[in-house]
């Protein structure tokens, strides 16, 4: 993963709390905080909420998972695995899930069963398409190898939470 570190232009920070809540194409609230993806090749993380901010950080990660932390307009405050935070246009994420592998190397299982066989064995750092999340165990889906890795083994989805794309 590459991280580009930029020196702020100025100390001043604003911290600004949600303006107004976001919702779905039902209408639906979105919660906070949620996870996203980079859609870009490079997302800036800049000081506060607007393109006049200073960059602090470039993301140069594509479909890499993100925390919504904070809304503000178009502008969403996220977070990255390794905690850093700033803020992005709306435009440079995307409601695709996707997770990051952690820790060490995982082996994708054929079942979600520590028992099943293993259809792949992925290193810390790689991407996965996030297909769904029940329990303890979430299918995913590493270019085109699709089987199931323990929740504890990435980043990208809370603990009990259900996810279905």
């Amino acid at each position: 993963m590459r991280w580009i570190r930029f020196a702020p232009i100025c100390a001043s920070f604003l911290v600004i709390s949600a303006a107004f809540a976001v919702t779905d194409r039902d209408g639906k609230e979105l919660p906070l905080p949620r996870f996203a993806s980079l859609k870009a090749a490079e997302v800036n993380l800049r000081t506060g909420p607007g393109a006049n901010y200073p960059i602090d950080w470039v993301l140069t990660k594509p479909t890499m998972p993100v925390e919504i932390v904070a809304e503000f307009e178009t502008w969403r405050r996220v977070r990255d695995v390794q905690g850093t935070e700033g803020w992005v246009h709306q435009m440079m994420l995307s409601g695709k899930r996707t997770a990051i592998v952690t820790g060490q190397a995982r082996e994708i299982r054929r079942k979600a069963e520590s028992t099943a066989s293993v259809v792949a064995v992925v290193e810390p750092g790689v991407i996965a398409s996030l297909l769904e999340c029940d329990g303890g165990w979430c299918r995913v889906d590493v270019q085109g190898k699709r089987g199931w890795l323990p929740r504890n083994a990435f980043w990208g989805a809370y603990e009990g939470e259900r996810v279905k794309n």
